[in-house]
């Protein structure tokens, strides 16, 4: 299938561009080869020159080739991208030099959210999301000594975790009261005008503010029809995280202003106070705030002003009021059952180690995320659910009652142990039955390479 190119201007042709197309060492030689002429020294390399500067082009597009991702619009894919740049590259930087590029469309795809209904995403082409992440490289340390220490998201050495732990302090020294803000579908409502002032407080080149801008004003494609965005970020693209701290630093600086104890990551805000009057004070004031400055409304439905420990924070929450301690939230454990729910479902002929093999797959990533819970006994309880589900499991691939009654004598039950076995009782009821459990003991499922949650939690979790 014949594949778009990317529009290239004439008068281009002529460059020199190295052909050179292995990967190693410096990367592909898809930078126009300098010529060996005399330049002023004394004139100052401007922005938009240090964005498409070799290096940094280079680390931007082993940073495209190693984060992957669905091919744009134009159905290029990363793979095929060092090839379309060798021929491309000296087109697509004189064309932004000259402030003729225009980015092309992002593709627009809905992702699931696990508390319900889809999130929409903005894809890229993968030359933009170079040229972004190009972007990105060179004004992240612009902006990024600026930004507040209590936000943590998406800035270089700075994670969950630590948000968490900062919140975990404010809750002992007695900020109990936590004003949950939430905004409302706030990636597609940011105001182009207001976050393009923020950028250009920092950035005076005006060739990048352009291309900024054409980048937020590049529309989205929906079903082959170009949907011109007058509003919004579209999240997915390389520059959105950095481009939504940017416009919400001005909500963290009017916070610290008022000596307001908070945390922020990305679009998630809380603040601590100790009562519940401030609390609604504090939100009457960052509601007014949001909208007066920076054109941005509250989810009055998933905002609130109420103890932390009724509410999560990135999956997290707390329990306890004098000596509170990190657990997280319900809904997590919610999602996470769900998820082992769909491993170990159906009758499927799959041997037991794999299934064990994807379970603990999942359980280490996710108790890697969850290792500051000081909850280990949710953890004893969510192990005991667990292997009920693996004991379903092999009794369901046992499926007829001899079958069953055969290999649980191999385990060494009587006949009369045998006897619940015989009954059409559902199968989660059979694997809690307590000779099925003595059977299939801990030890059983250790054996065939199930790791509990306990013993991962007590691998990685930090020793105090």
């Amino acid at each position: 299938m014949e594949r778009r190119q990317q529009k290239i201007p004439t008068g281009t042709e002529g460059r020199r561009v190295a052909v050179n197309t292995q990967e190693e060492g410096n990367g592909p030689s898809f930078i126009p080869v300098q010529n060996k002429t005399k330049t002023n020294d004394t004139k100052p390399i401007q922005l938009l020159e240090k964005i498409l500067g070799r290096e940094n082009i280079f680390q931007a597009y082993f940073r495209v080739k190693q984060n992957q991702g669905a091919p744009g619009v134009d159905q290029l894919t990363v793979e095929q991208l060092g090839l379309f740049l060798i021929g491309n590259w000296g087109g697509i930087k004189a064309s932004i030099l000259d402030g003729s590029y225009r980015p092309q469309p992002v593709k627009q795809v809905e992702i699931p959210k696990a508390t319900g209904g889809s999130r929409k995403l903005g894809i890229p082409s993968v030359v933009d999301r170079l040229i972004q992440q190009a972007i990105l490289q060179i004004l992240t340390p612009i902006f990024e000594p600026h930004f507040s220490n209590s936000s943590f998201g998406f800035r270089p050495g700075r994670s969950a975790h630590q948000a968490i732990k900062q919140a975990h302090g404010y809750l002992k020294q007695g900020y109990s009261i936590v004003v949950d803000i939430d905004l409302e579908n706030f990636f597609n409502e940011v105001n182009h005008d207001i976050l393009m002032a923020r950028i250009a407080r920092k950035v005076r080149d005006k060739r990048v503010l352009k291309l900024i801008r054409s980048y937020l004003t590049s529309g989205i494609m929906i079903n082959g029809t170009v949907i011109i965005n007058e509003k919004g970020t579209p999240q997915g693209s390389p520059l959105s995280p950095l481009l939504s701290n940017i416009i919400l630093d001005d909500l963290d600086k009017e916070l610290e202003k008022r000596g307001h104890k908070f945390c922020r990551y990305a679009d998630d805000q809380n603040v601590y106070v100790k009562t519940e009057r401030a609390g609604q004070r504090v939100f009457s004031g960052i509601t007014k705030f949001l909208w007066n400055i920076l054109k941005l409304k509250i989810n009055t439905q998933k905002s609130a002003v109420a103890p932390a420990q009724r509410r999560k924070f990135l999956g997290y929450s707390f329990i306890g009021k004098k000596e509170p301690r990190v657990r997280f939230a319900n809904q997590t454990q919610e999602r996470f059952k769900e998820r082992v729910r769909q491993i170990t479902r159906g009758h499927r002929s799959q041997p037991i180690e794999e299934r064990i093999q994807q379970l603990v797959t999942f359980t280490r990533g996710w108790i890697n995320y969850f290792r500051l819970i000081e909850t280990a006994r949710l953890l004893d309880d969510l192990d005991g659910w667990i292997r009920s589900r693996l004991r379903m499991c092999m009794l369901k691939q046992w499926r007829k009652p001899r079958t069953r009654l055969r290999n649980l004598r191999k385990f060494g039950l009587t006949e009369e142990q045998c006897g619940p076995f015989r009954s059409g009782k559902k199968y989660w009821h059979l694997a809690n039955v307590s000779y099925a459990k003595w059977a299939m003991n801990n030890q059983y499922w250790r054996d065939l390479g199930y790791m509990s949650l306990k013993e991962m939690w007590l691998k990685c979790h930090p020793v105090s």
